[in-house]
């Protein structure tokens, strides 16, 4: 399949992860953010009623959660594995120690932190950061400094993967971090977010 975008870091597909995943070679590292199948995909209901905050177009990406054959495709796709969101998925994932948790430090009725499941046989472990987004690109769009946290625990990682790229966040820290990524994005509105990403020269983390 012909790339989407490609740097001489990152590569983005536009398409069906679902599909994708199976045509390329297993990777070090999957760091992705799957719907959660709660309906957090824009509209009013993503503003909390706070001024500032952008209000997205209602895409209808979050009606549903993946199901378990794309969990089984993304657990097979790299070495280690982590999934934010993993509270939402926990019957579809193994048990496992190596939970990440994200204090978000929010406040009023925003929640206090967000869990991620992983493959590691680790100790769990916290970051603390508010993210004060009120103009992401996307609605559930998470910061490029959580991302880089990840990839900080999989030294080894030379080539990351993230089937559910959204605006490009894993990418834009893998690049930053200069690891090699691959991102996999159904909607290409978000693609091309990610392309103008990209583009921009590696940041200092």
């Amino acid at each position: 399949m012909k790339p989407y975008y490609q740097d001489d870091y990152c590569t983005i597909y536009h398409g069906d992860c679902r599909e994708i995943l199976p045509s390329l070679p297993k990777v070090d590292l999957v760091l992705t953010d799957p719907p959660y199948g709660i309906g957090e995909h824009g509209g009013a209901c993503r503003t909390r009623g706070r001024p500032g905050y952008s209000k997205h177009e209602n895409l209808g990406w979050d009606n549903d959660r993946p199901d378990a054959k794309t969990f089984d495709l993304i657990l097979s796709a790299g070495d280690v594995v982590i999934i934010w969101g993993g509270n939402y998925f926990a019957d579809l994932l193994p048990p496992t120690m190596g939970w990440f948790y994200w204090r978000k430090l929010m406040g009023g009725d925003f929640s206090d932190g967000e869990l991620a499941w992983t493959s590691r046989q680790a100790a769990l472990r916290e970051f603390t950061k508010c993210p004060k987004g009120i103009n992401k690109q996307h609605p559930c769009e998470k910061p490029v400094e959580l991302m880089a946290w990840c990839v900080g625990f999989i030294p080894d990682a030379k080539i990351i993967c993230d089937p559910f790229m959204g605006v490009g966040t894993t990418l834009r820290a893998a690049k930053d971090l200069r690891r090699k990524c691959i991102g996999i994005e159904i909607e290409e509105k978000y693609c091309e977010i990610a392309v103008q990403r990209l583009r921009q020269e590696v940041l200092a983390l």
